[in-house]
């Protein structure tokens, strides 16, 4: 089942600014470690920042929160698989969060997509509820 969906659009150029303007003190502030490495390794490091900041909107979003109720920048975290599939991490409140609204019995999935198409980074968030695996234990069969 579905628990929620989020979307956000940003403008790559008002990101650069911003990261001119403000430098590490945007940076730390909103981006883990691990995704500033990741942005600043690429060619393309503002357009990198931007689909990170659209993912942390759109998650937020899928939470049912918005970026309020105590959820912090970095308590949502992209980063990608071997073969590039962005994948997001929540920790601290937006993972309380996550834990209330999943359904007893149930286990959230979170899916991330990812696209820039200079000036827009945009970026999708499906919160999806898995059925856990039951544990039934044999049945003795009568001889």
């Amino acid at each position: 089942m579905i628990l929620g969906i989020g979307t956000d659009l940003c403008n790559i150029d008002r990101i650069e600014a911003t990261l001119a303007r403000f430098g590490d003190r945007f940076r730390n502030r909103v981006f883990t470690p691990r995704e500033q490495a990741k942005a600043e390794g690429r060619r393309d490091v503002a357009g990198t920042y931007a689909k990170r900041w659209a993912a942390k909107e759109a998650c937020s979003k899928a939470l049912g929160t918005g970026l309020r109720m105590g959820i912090s920048w970095k308590d949502m975290a992209v980063s990608n698989l071997r073969s590039g599939q962005p994948v997001m991490h929540v920790t601290g409140w937006a993972a309380e969060r996550l834990k209330s609204m999943t359904p007893a019995g149930h286990a959230a999935i979170i899916h991330v997509t990812l696209t820039d198409d200079h000036p827009w980074a945009q970026a999708f968030v499906v919160i999806e509820a898995l059925p856990l695996p039951v544990l039934t234990l044999p049945v003795p069969v009568p001889t």
